[in-house]
């Protein structure tokens, strides 16, 4: 007598490309991937008296520092533009980057337990940070729109067409957070140390961006190694685009553009590689 055949609804397979994103897998995911985000918003803010509004506290006082220190005591240019604004613009997108980066980094160490219990793509947990991180940037640019409405209307900044490539450059930082990300998360696998350099080393990226400075007030092989740096074309875009001040040029956003495109390829190369094994690392 023949046994019914069995017919499974899913099949686990760890035989994929290395550069397969299995987006579709990962959609069927979705709504584990709004718990997820659901889950850093609530656990971010609880047992706290302000909650949200750390979203605005957070980029207002980190302005403020560097305004007194990097704009009245180290007096550092701002290419004319309002100082306030500038560094607020800076602070915005930098929030956003180093938060997203530091959360991907941790995502094979910091979700172990959960990925050895039951199965779901693990590019859901990196997907869900950079999206939990989205919130917070959407709440910061509206706090930026308000304080540029201000000058606007003073006739201190004159912004022009660059400015519709803001959606541009905020999907740039989400791919090279994620790429970034990705590399640390299945390199601190097996070498626990890179989880505790990273850090410090975003602290030090942060003064090799066009954070509290524009590229403009560099000279020599500094100015020629910042056009490397991928973020730099992202930040002056934003800047150029929104005050009307900056050295920005095109071929600047195409070499950041493609350096990024390279970095999430190798990253997505990695991360499909070590997932498959890194239990027995972790």
């Amino acid at each position: 007598m023949n046994e019914p055949q069995q017919k499974w609804t899913e099949t686990i397979d760890a035989d994929h490309s290395l550069f397969d994103l299995r987006l579709k897998e990962v959609w069927r995911y979705k709504d584990l991937i709004y718990m997820f985000v659901k889950r850093d918003f609530i656990s971010s803010f609880k047992q706290t008296i302000l909650g949200p509004v750390w979203f605005f506290i957070n980029p207002i006082l980190t302005t403020i520092v560097y305004l007194i220190v990097f704009g009245k005591i180290a007096n550092l240019p701002t290419d004319g533009a309002p100082p306030i604004l500038f560094y607020l613009a800076g602070v915005t997108l930098w929030n956003y980057f180093s938060g997203s980066l530091t959360g991907t980094s941790n995502t094979f160490v910091g979700n172990a337990n959960i990925f050895g219990k039951v199965y779901f793509p693990r590019l859901v947990t990196p997907i869900s940070i950079v999206i939990s991180n989205l919130m917070r940037l959407g709440v910061q640019i509206l706090l930026f729109i308000i304080v540029w409405a201000y000058y606007l209307s003073k006739g201190e900044i004159h912004p022009n067409i660059w400015v519709l490539a803001t959606p541009f450059l905020i999907v740039l930082m989400v791919i090279f957070a994620l790429g970034a990300g990705m590399i640390f998360s299945s390199l601190t696998t097996k070498y626990k140390d890179l989880g505790m350099l990273l850090g410090f080393g975003v602290s030090l990226y942060m003064y090799a961006t066009p954070v509290i400075y524009p590229t403009s007030s560099l000279s020599g092989p500094f100015k020629k190694l910042a056009y490397y740096n991928p973020l730099t074309g992202i930040f002056e875009c934003f800047k150029y685009g929104w005050l009307g001040a900056g050295d920005f040029s095109p071929l600047m956003l195409g070499i950041s553009t493609a350096i990024i495109l390279i970095l999430f390829a190798i990253g997505l190369v990695i991360f499909n590689k070590v997932e498959k094994t890194f239990m027995d690392t972790v």
